[in-house]
This record gives structure tokens, sequence and C-alpha cells, in this order.
């Protein structure tokens, strides 16, 4: 294997050395597939090249970094490293083809297998798997720069995780159908990946790495998150980036009081806890999770559950590593040199202790930073750091500036002998100098780190005087803007938080677009705000960064245990954190102030919860101590940068409703955390002790600018009559009564949103006379008519609740037309005589006459008395001796038509049934008169 070595600019491929190919050695790109296959001997080039040959490295249109032209890095610019083949048939073609053959391993998870399979996709890819859960399929790889990045104490990662909507069979929405701007919730899950990552990835290797995972195929019932995490730990197993331990994750629910690993959705749902974790093999890196108020002992009995359940990957995962994991870029750390600590120590000195005794953050941050210039400027004039940053010169390697793309090539001095390569001499570089500006940056970032960590291990006191079981002073007030709906502001030492409560109804919920449901919304979110004026200093503003999104949903779901459910309070609650200022542990100050905050709003919550966070010093031994690990609670940010952990923890006395906790060491032990977890119930209750001095107090009480929602309940068949043709009549009620909404459910529960009683009582009102149940016998005044046909009238007896009355219900008189007594917009008295099994209604204003009035148009009608209008008088009365010989077929034709001719009704209606319903209709009319009369 020939390749540049990790601080090289070039990769020299074989098929630019074929005089160098022969039986027992071949030349293969450092990337190469046969790299599975550990070699038996590295040596350098220069030992196997020929006196008077010389290899030019490849012009290339790359532009190189800053640190590619640096004396500290030039000086091994052209180090190459080979691997030479124990065997010579090991480079054949069918050599080659093993390398690509597929691998697989069937791992046993919970109550199935996971499916690991490398080799088959990806191939080019320094790694690359795909794992199987049911029928959900993660696809990840991994890939690094050929050129190292300028050293940092941020190692170079980048994670980028995406949901395919093509994955379930779906596409997404919008113009251009395809997936877009990265989702939170993909962003959490990229954080996830990340975070158990990170620690294991070995310090001075600064090769930018890229993780790339996504998910292929989701069936909905295997969620891909902690498997997105397994994913990327094999993937990062079987590259060539040098991990220090192969990691893997799972999820622990608590379903039934018996933990499952790696539930499904639908076990999920009836969980008690939701956690995510992620370990090696001895050591736990990173968890997460919610709850609802479980206990400390219970939440580490899951830690172990999950603990036992990782190291039974890795387990298999290793065996797979051993068959087709690449070799390890070792040879590419490169570390600051150690005599650099001990001149660093001795400039900085007393100096750099009295900077970290500073309590206030940003004096204590400007003279670090000036001590540093200092340390800088010493070394530089001493000769051991460069005034100047390159220290070769462009006329000593001019192939290095060159933009052309040309291939490698031998140069060659005179005639070659077969098997010789003639070297052209160079001229001589430069002697580079000892160390560069960023190695003592570097070290001196870690000699404070040390220097803080002595002073708390020995002393007992941290920077700002605390000692380690010590909280900041903590002060909070609520309502102090006026037109919120709800806010409180909290402060515990240099970290504040200004919290914002916002109440709505479903309109401002919050829409999640994920692979399976179409429509979900979020009744409660929290957006946290991280402006970097809150640490003092310059820097990008606008869409939230990954981090805020992690911190904001902590945060969310720790307050969303104390919420009162739907039906208790229907209101959708917004919660905006805004961090005013920054010295550690502003997600947990989000949780104190977010939940004063709800209860100045007026929400019913159920306790009052805290958040804090809890740092720790590991190797307390190498600072003085006795080897136990030292617990800092409620830690400032330079204790969280130097510290070993981050652990954050929220709820109340009783129990936890959410943790994160984030590794920068090799991983924790049970016995460590319990002692963590134990510290931080007792931070919170002193927390909870200082919000319950809270002044001005919460109002607890609705705010007078917040909207008011009334919840009523009407018959799911009413539905309808809200909503209208095409929402018609729930648009005409808000436009009428100036409510903001109406939101109706198949259910019949019906929300109305106004911002006044007077628009909620006239909707209310409105809503009730539609969705009425109507009783047979009820007497409706002063009805509009709306509408008028041939058979009768259209009545609205309350707003849009409308029924016929027949045109021989109208009058004591015959009609030939109901046009002929009315016209639309009359107003009349009706009472309702009948209800149909499709809720139809049927009126009668007959039946609200005069019986007086009755009788005598009675009788004019049965002698043939014409009225005033022309028509006969239809009204009837029971039947006596006189009117009993009445012929039987002109009363029926008469109580039918509707302007027709006799003769035509007399045809199409029957006889008997006609009169039976006539008689019916006439006890109905006749049995129930408002106080013997009518207004009419």
């Amino acid at each position: 294997m020939l390749a540049a070595t990790p601080n090289s600019s070039f990769h020299t491929t074989s098929s630019h050395f074929e005089a160098l190919n022969s039986d027992n050695f071949k030349i293969l790109p450092h990337f190469s597939s046969v790299n599975c296959f550990p070699p038996s001997k590295k040596f350098h080039l220069s030992s196997i090249l020929l006196p008077n040959a010389v290899v030019r490295s490849p012009r290339t249109r790359r532009r190189r970094s800053k640190s590619s032209r640096g004396s500290g890095n030039l000086c091994n610019q052209f180090s190459v490293g080979a691997s030479l083949a124990a065997e010579p048939g090991i480079q054949t073609e069918d050599a080659l083809q093993q390398s690509f053959a597929p691998f697989s391993i069937k791992i046993p998870v919970g109550d199935r297998h996971i499916l690991v399979e490398t080799g088959h996709i990806g191939r080019q890819a320094s790694g690359a798997v795909t794992v199987t859960d049911g029928e959900t399929i993660i696809y990840t790889t991994v890939c690094l720069s050929d050129v190292p990045s300028e050293p940092s104490d941020f190692f170079p990662l980048s994670v980028h995780y995406q949901e395919r909507f093509s994955a379930a069979g779906r596409t997404s929405g919008g113009f251009f159908k395809r997936e877009g701007k990265t989702k939170d919730h993909e962003v959490l899950i990229c954080r996830l990946i990340d975070r158990p990552i990170r620690p294991t990835m070995r310090k001075g290797f600064y090769h930018e790495t890229q993780i790339l995972s996504w998910v292929l195929s989701y069936d909905g019932v295997h969620p891909p998150d902690s498997l997105a995490v397994t994913a990327a730990g094999i993937a990062v197993a079987l590259s060539e980036v040098p991990n220090s331990e192969t990691i893997a994750g799972v999820r622990i629910g608590l379903i039934d009081d018996k933990f499952v690993v790696n539930p499904t959705n639908k076990e999920m749902e009836d969980s008690k806890l939701d956690l995510l974790l992620a370990g090696t093999d001895s050591a736990i890196l990173m968890i997460e999770g919610y709850c609802d108020f479980l206990p400390e002992e219970k939440l580490l009995e899951a830690v172990e559950v999950g603990q036992n359940a990782v190291r039974a990957i890795i387990e298999a995962v290793e065996s797979l590593v051993k068959k087709c994991g690449k070799p390890k870029m070792l040879d590419a750390i490169k570390l600051p040199p150690p005599e650099l600590y001990k001149h660093v120590e001795e400039i900085a000195g007393e100096e750099l202790i009295e900077a970290l005794q500073i309590k206030n953050k940003i004096p204590r941050r400007k003279a670090l930073s000036s001590l540093e210039a200092k340390v800088i400027g010493i070394l530089t004039e001493e000769g051991f750091v460069s005034k100047i940053e390159a220290a070769v010169t462009t006329e000593t390697l001019p192939d290095l500036n060159e933009d052309e793309d040309e291939d490698e090539e031998v140069v060659l001095d005179g005639e070659i002998d077969e098997g010789d390569i003639h070297i052209k001499p160079v001229p001589k570089k430069p002697t580079p100098l000892l160390y560069s500006d960023v190695d003592v940056k570097l070290v001196f970032k870690e000699v404070s780190s040390n220097f803080l960590r002595r002073r708390i291990v020995e002393g007992g006191k941290r920077s700002d005087g605390r000692t380690p079981e010590e909280l900041r002073s903590i002060n909070s007030r609520c309502g102090l803007l006026p037109r919120a709906h709800g806010s409180a502001l909290f402060t515990r030492g240099e970290t504040q938080s200004l919290a914002v409560v916002t109440l709505g109804d479903k309109q401002m919920a919050q829409r999640i677009d994920n692979l399976v449901d179409d429509d979900e919304f979020k009744r409660f979110y929290l957006q946290y705000c991280f402006p970097p004026s809150c640490v003092g200093e310059v820097g990008r503003a606008g869409a939230p960064s990954r981090r805020e999104i992690g911190h904001g949903m902590l945060a969310e779901r720790a307050l969303e245990r104390i919420l009162p459910s739907e039906d208790d309070f229907p209101y959708t609650v917004r919660v905006e954190s805004t961090i005013t200022e920054s010295n550690g542990s502003s997600s947990m100050a989000s949780v104190c102030g977010g939940c004063l905050a709800l209860q100045d709003a007026g929400v019913p919550v159920k306790t009052s919860i805290a958040g804090i966070a809890m740092g720790m010093v590991l190797d307390t031994k190498e600072f003085g101590g006795d080897g136990t690990p030292l617990i800092l609670s409620d830690i400032t940010g330079g204790e969280d940068a130097s510290g070993d952990m981050d652990f954050k923890v929220a709820g109340n006395d009783d129990g936890v409703t959410s943790f994160q906790m984030d590794i920068k060491v090799g991983g924790i032990t049970l016995p460590v955390m319990r002692k963590a977890l134990l510290q931080a119930k007792e931070g919170r209750k002193q927390i909870l002790a200082e919000m319950a001095k809270c002044f001005p107090p919460p109002s607890k009480t609705l705010s007078k600018y917040a909207p008011i929602i009334h919840v009523m309940k009407v018959k799911p068949d009413k539905v309808n009559l809200i909503i209208g043709s095409g929402g018609k009549k729930v648009k005409s009620i808000i436009e009428e009564t100036g409510v903001e909404s109406i939101e109706t459910q198949d259910d019949g529960i019906v929300k109305i949103t106004a911002r006044d009683l007077v628009s909620l009582e006239k909707s209310k009102a409105i809503i009730a006379r539609l969705t009425m149940v109507s009783t047979v016998g009820e007497i409706y005044r002063d009805c509009e008519i709306k509408s008028i046909a041939q058979y009768g009238v259209f009545v609205e007896i309350s707003p849009g609740r409308e029924g016929l009355c027949h045109i021989s219900e109208l009058s004591a008189n015959w009609l030939a037309k109901a046009e002929d007594a009315f016209k639309v917009g009359d107003r009349i008295d009706v009472k309702l005589i009948e209800v149909n099994e499709k809720g139809q209604l049927r009126l009668s204003r007959r039946a609200l006459l005069p019986e007086s009035t009755k009788q005598q148009n009675g009788n004019k009608a049965s002698n043939g008395e014409i009225t005033e209008d022309g028509s006969p008088d239809l009204k009837v009365t029971e039947p006596t001796e006189a009117n009993s010989t009445l012929p039987e077929n002109s009363f029926v034709k008469r109580f039918v038509r509707s302007g027709k001719d006799v003769k035509q009704a007399d045809k199409t209606v029957p006889k008997k049934s006609t009169v039976k319903s006539f008689i019916n209709v006439s006890k109905k009319s006749t049995s129930a008169v408002v106080n013997g009369e009518a207004k009419i």
C-alpha cells in the first residue's frame, strides 16, 4: 500500500508506479479495498526507492488549507507510508473481488434480531453498513477527507440523518416533491449519533469526518433512531477512522413494570419511560430520556438493562470488524510536543491561577485570553513559534501551488535501466520551527483545564468560590411583560432565562410532518433561543442551531409531564425561552423559568419542577485526590468545558421527568451515575424552595389578553349542521358573532375561541339553537319564512334550522298557492307536529289558530263556502252528524291538493291512506294550543 500520510495533501495511486510493480510487491491506493487485510509490514518509501529517483505529487485544483502551508505541517508533507503484502497472490483480481464480498451478521437485541450487512452497498466509502430491524432499514456511511484540517480542540465531525419519504411509500409535499431542510426530529437524531461517537475519537486526529445516515425503509413499527446510532457506531468501527472503542445504542421502555429493549412504536404508547442509551462494552457514553416522575433507582435499573444490551451488540460487531474492518489511521494522529506543556506552565504559572479565581465570567475570559496571547508572544520571541506562518518558500515546492490538472509523473534523468528510478535533486528544505501557534493554544487550554481541576480537587473550591455541592444564588420574578399571557425571569448566577407563554387554539398547534402520520399536531411546544449577546459576543443570528433545537426539546419534554390534559385545559401552549445571560445550565434554567411562566399564564400545572446540570472530575488522583470521582452541582460554562461530564436532570422531589448525559471521557459506570443522580435530587429540592420565593409570584389566572375557549358537547350527528355546506354555516357564525374560531370534532366536541365574553355568548346561543333536539309539540314564535315551494313554506325556527310547513298547515282556509297568503321574510308562529327518521321537521301554523276560528271556517268549508281570496276554506273539525255525510273523496282531494286540478289529485292519492294521515295530523293539531290561543 502506497499512500500519503494523514499530514500529506496527496495520494499516489498504483497506476502511476508501474515500474515499482513486481511479483513480491504491489502498490495500491491508500483507501483500496485490499486494506481489509491487515498488512504484515509498514515502512517509508525512502527505504525502497533507488538513489536519484523522485516522486512528484499530483497537481490538483483542490485549494489547500492553511495547515498545508504551515511550517509545522510541511515537515511531514512528503512522508509516504507503504505496506508490503505477506503473499504475492494477495493482490490478484480474486483478492479484489473478495474484499468487496458482502458480510452479514445477525445480532440478538431484545426479543428479536437485527441484521447487519456490509460490502454490498457503498463500497467506495471508508465504512458503509445497512442495519435492518423488521422492515426498517438504515443505511449509514463514514468518509474522511484526504487532507487534515487545521488543528483544533473540537474534532471535525459532521453527522447528517435523513428520513426519506419513499421509505414509507410516500412523497414529500411542496412544489419540488423532494426532501429539503432537515426537520427538527432529524436534527435530534443527528445529535444522538454525534454525542456518543465524539468521545471515542482520538485526540490529534484532524481529518474531517462525515457520517451520513438514511432511512431507506420504514415499517411504522420499529423506530429508526436507536438503530441509526448503532449503524453509525458499526460504520465507524469498520472504517479507517482511528476511534478508540466501538459504540452501539438501544432504547429502553418501561411497560407493565417490565423493561423492554428496543420496544415497538405500539409498545411505547403504554411506556412510562423513553430512554435512549449509547455506550461501549464497558462504559456509558450518552443517555437521554423522558419519564413520568420515575424514581432515580428505577432509572438506574433501566440504564443497567440498556448497558447489558449494548454490550451484547458490541461483542457481535467486534467479530465483524475482525473479518472486514480496515486498518486504522493511527499514524495520522499528531499531538503537541510534550515539552510544550512544561514551557506553557512555566510562563503562565501564577498568573493562570489568579485568572482562574476570578468569579465573573467576562473578566475571567478576558484575563485568560490576554494571558494566552502573552504566552504565545514570549514563545515567539524565544524562537519557539514562527512569526510568519509559511516557513517554506514557493520556489522550493512549485507543484503545490499550481492549479493545472496533470497526472503524477516520474521525472527521469538520463537513460533508465530496468528497475531503476533516478531521483532529481531538490533544494534543501529549511528546518521547521519547534512549535506552531495552534499547538500553543491547544496546550494552553489543556493546562488551564488541569489547573482548574486541581484547584477544585485539592482546595475544594471552584472558580466562583463554591463547594462541589453548593448552588449559585437564585432569583426569579413573574409578570414582567404586561401584554404576554404569562412571563417569568429566572436567574441563577450568571445564567438567565426569560420565559414567555402564549395560549391559543388548535390553529396555533405545531404541525409535525413525519414518515407515517400526515397530520400530527403538538398542543405544547417549547422553543429555545440562544442569541450571541447572552455571552457578550458577536455571532450569527437567524434560524435555530442544532444545539438550540436539542436544548429546547429537552426542556419541552421535562415540562410536558406537568401539563393538564386537553379535556381539562383545551388550550395550545407555546413556551419561548430566550437566554439573556449564559454561564452554564441554560437549558435547565429554561425548565425553571418555563414552569413559573406556565403558572403565571394560569395553566393548572400538576406540580412544580426544576432542572439542574451536574459535572464531574473523573480521575481525581491525577490532581491530588484519592481517585474517587468528584461530582459538581450546578456547573458553570467553564466547568462544563473543562470537566468530564454534563448531566442534566429535571423533575421534582418525587422523581425525574427528563434527563440528558454527555460524557467527554471513556465513559462512566453505574455507581458514578447513582451518585450523580442522588446529588442532583438534593439540588432540585433547593431550587424548588427558591422558586417558591418568586416575587412577584405567578398570578395563576388567565390573562385578560388571553383568548377564551369554551367547550360544548353536541350530538355527533348535529356536527354537520354547524359546519354547513362547504363550511358556509360555521364561517357565517364566525363573521356574525366576531369569535376567532370554531373547532368541531367528529365526537360532537365543539370548541369556541373568542376574545371577549359577548361574542362567545352569541356564538354559544346560535350553536345551541342550531343543534338543539326538537320535541314534538314545541311552539316557535316569530319565525321567518326562508323560502316558498309549491307544497308549502320553509320556516327557520332557529338559526340554521328549518322545517316544512305544508300548504295545508298554513291556514284554516284552503289555499291554492302559498304565495297567495305569504311571502319570503314574513314571520309566523309554528308548532312542531312531526320529526321523521331523517331528522326533518314538519311544522303547522293552523294548529296554533284559535279553536273558534277553526270551527267557524270548518262549517263554512262543509257548506261549500268560498273565502275572500277565492279558495275554499279547509278548516277541519271532528266529524259530527251534520257533516258526516260529506263525500269523503272531495274532502281528501282538498286536503292534498296544491294548486292542481281536483280530479288529478283524486287519481294520484289513495283514499284510505290519505284519510288516516289527515286524521292523525288533525289530532295532533288540536291537542296542543298555548293558552287556547295564538298570536299571529
